[in-house]
């Protein structure tokens, strides 16, 4: 069985993205990893270049014109998903501030083993940990995706859809998926505050112009995580171990009443209606095994 990883990254140091321990926690599972790396105002390129002999890198420029609906993310994704092996079974994608858990790598291979020969099955689902503030609490309202595609069968018309949060096929089809048994930890919420008042300010600017960040983008040298709290957990598990290091260098607090948790009318009307079988949640794939 023969599996590539992909993936892109661009200004990793600048907005401190967990790039590293993202590729890290896919190269044992991995034969290759491809890398695009885009056009950086930092020391990307050599940051990636220092992981691992199986990282493969190529080299991007990003259009930065493209500023609707995170278009660019998923033009970039799908640079990286080119340049895999043609012969590859399965292709596992990560972005920049995902991370796979070490004690779910038996769960992924035994899942891509059981479904390699099934072509039924596109690709496999992961289910998701979004950790906000600090890496002590994760986001539990209907704002936060609770599942998405994290590994394809490449070679069947698949490509990153919208803002490369998920896939589709060719012409326009909902990719037809198997539970991986396994979690995502994502970290994009999770950095320095001035960290994420930089990433703020620019990844805005790959669904708005201008106009829009003047408006809706508040003028700060750091960024405020309570403003934007809606529904936190406490995270009682055990991070990844790739992710260790950062844990232990992080130099900001956050603490929160989660007593407190705001619960919109909305997400009370949603949680009324999963409660009685009915799943409002929008999902971009189709769950078939």
């Amino acid at each position: 069985m023969k599996v590539s990883g992909f993936t892109f990254i661009r200004n990793a140091i600048l907005l401190d993205y967990p790039i590293v321990a993202s590729i890290q926690s896919i190269l044992p599972l991995c034969d290759e990893v491809v890398v695009a790396v885009g056009n950086s105002d930092d020391d990307t390129l050599s940051l990636i270049q220092n992981i691992d002999p199986k990282v493969k890198i190529i080299q991007t420029i990003w259009d930065d014109t493209l500023r609707e609906n995170g278009r660019v993310l998923a033009v970039e994704t799908d640079k990286a998903l080119a340049e895999i092996t043609p012969n590859a079974d399965w292709a596992i994608y990560i972005q920049g501030d995902e991370v796979f858990h070490e004690a779910d790598h038996q769960a992924i291979r035994a899942a891509m083993a059981a479904y390699q020969k099934d072509d039924e099955v596109d690709g496999l689902l992961f289910d998701y940990l979004h950790f906000y503030g600090s890496y002590d609490y994760i986001g539990v309202s209907n704002n936060w995706y609770k599942k998405e595609i994290r590994i394809i069968k490449p070679g069947r018309g698949i490509y990153s859809f919208r803002d490369a949060q998920g896939f589709r096929k060719v012409p326009d089809q909902k990719l037809k998926v198997a539970l991986a048994n396994a979690n995502v930890y994502h970290y994009g919420w999770v950095k320095d505050p001035q960290a994420m008042q930089r990433k703020q300010e620019r990844f805005h600017r790959l669904w708005h112009d201008d106009a829009w960040l003047e408006k809706n983008v508040k003028a700060a040298t750091s960024f405020d995580y309570e403003d934007h709290i809606h529904e936190l957990a406490r995270f009682e598990g055990k991070h990844p171990k790739w992710i260790a290091d950062r844990i232990a260098d992080r130099n900001w607090t956050f603490h929160i009443d989660i007593s407190r948790n705001k619960k919109t009318i909305k997400n009370r009307l949603k949680d009324f209606l999963k409660a009685i079988g009915i799943d409002t949640n929008y999902a971009n794939y189709t769950v078939i095994r």
